[in-house]
């Protein structure tokens, strides 16, 4: 946050909030020369302070008070409201990619936006015989043409042999990150070949992101409880039990021990896995955790109602003392980001009576409620701090992900990417507000108060008032810097 800018002094057209809303419709696709957003609260994940914001080209020019505005200039009143750096999820799954859902980069976009999100990641794969340059290229055209929020671009390693150098330097030089699942067949087949992957990468400035499920205890898990007769969701968590999660998680330790590579852990869901990767973070290994909306929030008796179907993710739903250590890992820091594993299966896809624990449909339908969710559950009720919830939401992310300063925070030169938020806004959660492709939500009927009103996206107001106003294919591939070892907030 950037404190004791000049105070201009001269005469500013100030028009209230609800009126802003009407004007800003109307000039949607008019990006102003300059908009200030006056008289919020500023929120970093630092520090709070009151003031003003001017918008110039795409970027933060200036903070302070009683900024004066240019001819022309653009003005929201923000006053009673929050000003919060824009939304990063980095874990996202968009079409294009296996079992991805419903949701292309346009209606991704729109839950995205209208939750606060500026920037979304998604998971591309290779095809067979495609070089890493093509099949970055093809995710980046369909950026250029369906995206109104800014995106980043992972890369899935289902092969060892994806970890060439050349390959390797093009990641780096894109800033892009791999993706490894222990919890497939292959990983142990190739175990050698994937740790080879690992410390390259970290050599070459990548950082990998790990799915920690040991796949030996699943098949033969599933296999048994399969012949046993057990294979309605309502066993699913049986079926993927926590000590899958906590030998994964210690070999992932030991693999960034053992190569000095950064790893980050997807989607963490126990207690005994983040107590592994805590006494990995006290020995000082570079290793990060993220947590998602689904674990923070349910249990796993979610699996024996009529429509458990609709909970399943990998890992599953944990116990209420795992719903807890996440919580506090938020609080003190040992989780650093809260993502989605936003995958857009429909209703009916969830309930398929063909469906059960070995072929179930993990994820679902979370862009758009994931931070009010956390606003309202976690920083309303006192579980964390406001500043806390920027952290894990956006300036971590934005660290991790080669994309601090530019974006993550609010600082002159940064992105102007901004979300105005109405604490005390109350909203029901209803199936039919839903913007993604999914049209249902599983926490549809949840009363939760604090929301996004104005999404602003490099400068664009790009969501206001129920509305997208952004365009198609305004998004782009956000830039990326190499990895570097960050210092978390």
């Amino acid at each position: 946050m950037t404190e004791g800018q000049p105070r201009a002094r001269g005469p500013r057209r100030l028009i209230c909030f609800g009126f802003v809303l009407a004007l800003v419709a109307s000039a949607a696709t008019q990006q102003p020369a300059e908009l200030i957003i006056r008289n919020g609260l500023l929120v970093t994940a630092v520090g709070r302070t009151e003031g003003d914001v001017r918008i110039r080209n795409g970027t933060i020019a200036e903070i302070g008070r009683n900024l004066a505005g240019a001819a022309g200039a653009r003005e929201i009143d923000a006053k009673g409201l929050l000003v919060l750096p824009g939304g990063i999820d980095p874990h996202v799954h968009l079409g294009g990619a296996p079992r991805a859902g419903a949701d292309d980069y346009t209606t991704g976009s729109r839950a995205a936006l209208a939750g606060g999100l500026t920037t979304i990641a998604n998971f591309v794969n290779q095809a067979a015989g495609e070089d890493v340059v093509t099949t970055l290229e093809k995710a980046t055209a369909l950026v250029r043409t369906q995206a109104i929020a800014d995106v980043i671009l992972h890369l899935t390693a289902n092969d060892p042999s994806v970890a060439t150098p050349a390959n390797l330097a093009t990641l780096a030089d894109r800033g892009s990150t791999l993706k490894i699942f222990l919890s497939r067949p292959g990983f142990d087949q190739n175990a050698a070949d994937f740790l080879k992957v690992i410390r390259a990468a970290g050599a070459a400035g990548l950082l990998t992101m790990l799915h920690c499920e040991d796949a030996a205890i699943l098949t033969t898990t599933a296999d048994r409880m399969m012949a046993e007769g057990r294979s309605a969701i309502r066993y699913f968590a049986e079926s993927r039990p926590v000590v899958a999660e906590e030998v994964a998680t210690q070999r992932a330790m030991a693999m960034s021990e053992a190569t000095g590579a950064p790893i980050y852990i997807v989607h963490l869901s126990s207690e005994r896995a983040l107590r592994v990767v805590e006494a990995a973070q006290a020995r000082g290994l570079p290793v990060y955790v993220e947590s998602r909306v689904l674990y923070l929030h349910l249990t796993k008796e979610r699996f024996e109602e009529p429509d458990g179907n609709i909970y399943t993710g990998f890992p599953p739903l944990r116990e209420k003392r795992d719903v807890d250590a996440l919580w506090d890992g938020i609080a003190k820091g040992t989780v650093h980001v809260v993502a989605t594993d936003h995958v857009s299966y429909t209703r009916e896809e969830k309930m398929d009576p063909a469906v059960n624990i070995v072929n179930a449909r993990p994820a679902g339908n979370y862009l758009q409620v994931n931070l009010p969710l956390l606003y309202s559950e976690g920083v309303r009720k006192g579980r964390i701090t406001l500043e806390k919830m920027v952290a894990v939401t956006s300036t971590n992310p934005a660290k991790l992900f080669g994309l601090y300063p530019r974006k993550g925070t609010i600082g002159v030169g940064s992105d102007a990417d901004l979300v105005i938020w109405d604490p005390n806004l109350k909203r029901t959660i209803r199936d039919e507000d839903q913007l993604s492709n999914a049209k249902f939500s599983i926490f549809a009927g949840w009363d939760v108060t604090g929301w996004p009103v104005v999404t602003i996206r490099r400068g664009e107001v790009v969501y206001q008032n129920g509305k997208i106003t952004g365009l198609l294919g305004s998004g782009q591939v956000a830039p990326r810097h190499r990895w570097q070892k960050p210092t978390l907030p």
